[in-house]
């Protein structure tokens, strides 16, 4: 081989490193760029726009620890956010948000009273089912006057709570009691079922009627008591964004987490029942 050839040899060798060297460069820094990416998308909505600020959800009682879990999953997951809750009835969080309170999500425990937000034009988009719930009897704990059954409730000499028939546990219940021929007089009628329930937990009441959830949330204070009737007024939970959200991509954000593989494990954890 001639000097000349030798050297353009070399020369080629050099210009193939080269170019190795260059294009692993460009790919670490093209793995850094994608890393660094991903890292600023965790605090980005689907949109691409950044997740920040407060909102406010408007959510049925009966989701209170479900959502008041989710609520810091999701801060936590997106630092310089706030959920604010407001937990009520549902018919009472409607008449409100049709009224002008300002709020950013809608979470219903009927579409009976997601319709008051619907028919009224206060929602941004339309309403989806995330979950679903059923009932069951709170009894004291230990159940000491042996109630099996729905009509167990008819007794004269027990004092039982329902919530009242214009909101959704108390709609269910008043569903289940005329499918069974049953006559109920309670003691009482609730605003919403925590009230309810706190009736039997305070020892006021011997039995009330609520959802499975919140016997589970109430723990040790009470016993559940299945009845075959519940399976007939199942309610369906529908979620909405509501059109005066001043923070519409974090609160769409939010209403992603709770229809979310790791909302649905949350709430179905609590006894929920998949949409």
């Amino acid at each position: 081989m001639t000097r000349s050839v030798r050297t353009r040899s070399r020369r080629s060798v050099q210009v193939a490193a080269l170019g190795a060297a260059a294009l692993l460069a460009l790919s670490a820094c093209s793995s850094s760029d994608d890393s660094s990416s991903a890292k600023s998308g965790a605090s980005r909505s689907g949109s691409g726009t950044k997740v920040s600020g407060d909102i406010t959800v408007f959510a049925a009682a009966s989701l209170k620890e479900s959502f008041t879990t989710l609520g810091k999953d999701f801060e936590k997951a997106h630092p310089g956010t706030k959920v604010t809750f407001s937990f009520g009835g549902s018919d009472s969080l409607a008449a409100s948000i049709t009224g002008g309170a300002p709020a950013d999500v809608f979470a219903s425990a009927s579409p009976k009273t997601m319709k008051v937000v619907t028919d009224a034009k206060d929602n941004a988009d339309a309403p989806a089912t995330f979950v679903r719930n059923q009932l069951e009897i709170a009894t004291l704990p230990g159940n000491p006057d042996k109630v099996a059954s729905l009509k167990d409730l008819t007794d004269k000499d027990l004092k039982v709570v329902l919530c009242d028939k214009t909101v959704p546990c108390g709609a269910a219940a008043e569903k289940a009691l005329t499918a069974s021929k049953l006559k109920l007089t309670p003691v009482s009628y609730e605003e919403d079922v925590k009230s309810a329930l706190n009736k039997v937990v305070l020892k006021e009441a011997d039995a009330a009627v609520v959802y499975r959830t919140d016997v589970r949330a109430a723990g040790d204070k009470v016993e559940g008591v299945e009845f075959p009737e519940s399976a007939d007024a199942i309610n369906a939970y529908p979620i909405t964004l509501l059109k005066e959200s001043k923070n519409t991509e974090t609160a769409k954000a939010f209403i992603a987490l709770v229809r979310s593989a790791e909302g649905q494990k949350v709430l179905t954890a609590a006894g929920f029942l998949q949409p």
